[in-house]
């Protein structure tokens, strides 16, 4: 039985410090990857019974004022399932929740290495993310599907649903969906889309991109210097319906700097992108559009993520839990590890679970019985996170000098992720 104590001394595993690395540059990790339910030997299991499962806290820790750590176990269709869970009240003073990230939007870290960096007291894993490719000489960007804002600025938008990664979609649902805090400091569960515009002599064309690793068919999108290093090749391949479609043949990339265009191609670059520079790419009509362009001619891009909330912080996930209750249609393939970030339904509380598996001591659950723990937890709305190898929960109790990794990974150590979310204090 896992436990915390004051000075966590009965906490067995240990982090694993790492590196951001490029996604290019980082190993290839079981196919499971982003989103455990694409594991090819994930088997499908019946829907989720209609008794939830029990949810017996083993231990507990205040990690500071409003923020508490447990240790839990479980059972579902896969057994035995241990794992942890954070429970943070939002009204606390001095205690925030925000995007942990490796300090570049096309580059991945480890949970542990991101939440030191920024001085997070605990964290979890966030949003599926690119990490294998089956395009021939395109590199996988380690971008993630959803949308991420930080600090209120928007920082990415959302991959088309047949581009994203991890399991199916339930009925309602798109790779648009977050969980965040707004800027009434309550937890929410919503929907971002992306509205910009890129305004040019010839006309105005609909911005349908935002530093994403793919493009609508027909579309441009825009990048600037938080994209990193990474090819942006990766935008122009795949199709609103299946991301293994092929790349497109018809592609053109803008560099405006201050406004001004500085270079027009016909092909999709790669490298840093300088501040103040944004670089404009389209595939199919939107790369016709583009080629239009004329270095000289001055461009007015502009971009922001709406919805019915004006998040301050927000990660991408799709939605599992809602009104205390699990949606449809979840994905029965399972079980596995699993993470998930859930609020109550005031929104004062925002609760970070992550469950391991694939072990002798943790069978993991589905997706349907990570909903209905949640809601045993106190969540009212929740969305499913990254899973498989990816699960990773890490804290910092008083007095330490760092966070470590308090879960089991599947892997046998930390995976770099994409994003997470951090518990400030």
């Amino acid at each position: 039985m896992r436990k915390w104590t004051a000075a966590v001394a009965a906490v067995t595993s240990t982090a694993v410090m790492s590196t951001v690395v490029p996604a290019w540059a980082a190993p290839v990790p079981p196919p499971d990857g982003a989103g455990s339910g694409e594991r090819p030997t994930a088997r499908a299991l019946p829907a989720l019974p209609a008794a939830a499962p029990e949810l017996r806290y083993t231990s507990s820790l205040r990690l500071a004022r409003g923020v508490v750590a447990r240790t839990f176990e479980t059972s579902g269709t896969g057994a035995k399932a241990v794992g942890d869970l954070v429970d943070v009240d939002l009204r606390a003073p001095h205690v925030r929740v925000g995007l942990l990230h490796p300090g570049a939007i096309a580059a991945r870290a480890t949970v542990s290495d991101m939440a030191n960096a920024q001085r997070a007291i605990a964290g979890v894993n966030g949003d599926f993310f690119n990490i294998s490719e089956t395009h021939e000489g395109v590199p996988p960007t380690g971008s993630s599907s959803g949308p991420e804002v930080d600090g209120g600025r928007a920082l990415k938008a959302a991959v088309p649903d047949g581009q994203r990664f991890g399991p199916a979609l339930p009925p309602g649902t798109s790779a648009r969906d977050v969980i965040g805090v707004g800027a009434d400091r309550r937890g929410h569960v919503a929907s971002l889309r992306l509205a910009g515009t890129v305004r040019a002599r010839l006309g105005t064309l609909k911005l349908r991109g935002l530093n994403q690793y793919a493009l609508p068919v027909g579309g441009v999108g825009a990048f600037a210097s938080d994209w990193g290093t990474v090819s942006r090749q990766r935008a122009v391949c795949g199709s609103d319906d299946a991301r293994n479609d092929p790349c497109s043949t018809r592609t053109a990339e803008v560099t405006v700097r201050r406004g001004v265009v500085t270079d027009v191609s016909d092909e999709v670059g790669a490298g840093a992108i300088p501040a103040g520079t944004t670089v404009l790419v389209g595939r199919d009509g939107g790369a016709s559009a583009l080629l239009k362009l004329r270095r000289g001619d001055r461009v007015k891009v502009r971009y922001r993520l709406a919805g019915k909330v004006r998040f301050r912080f927000a990660v991408g996930g799709f939605p599992i839990l809602r009104h205390g209750r699990p949606l449809a249609g979840l994905d029965a393939a399972g079980p596995a590890p699993r993470t998930a970030a859930g609020v109550s339904r005031d929104g004062h509380h925002l609760y970070l679970a992550v469950v391991d598996g694939r072990s002798e001591t943790s069978g993991g659950v589905t997706v349907a019985e990570l909903a209905a723990l949640l809601a045993r937890a106190g969540a009212s709305d929740g969305v499913n996170l990254d899973g498989g190898g990816s699960s990773a929960f890490v804290a910092r109790a008083p007095g330490e000098p760092s966070a470590t990794v308090r879960n089991v990974p599947s892997d046998g150590r930390e995976r770099a992720v994409a994003n997470g979310i951090g518990v400030f204090s």
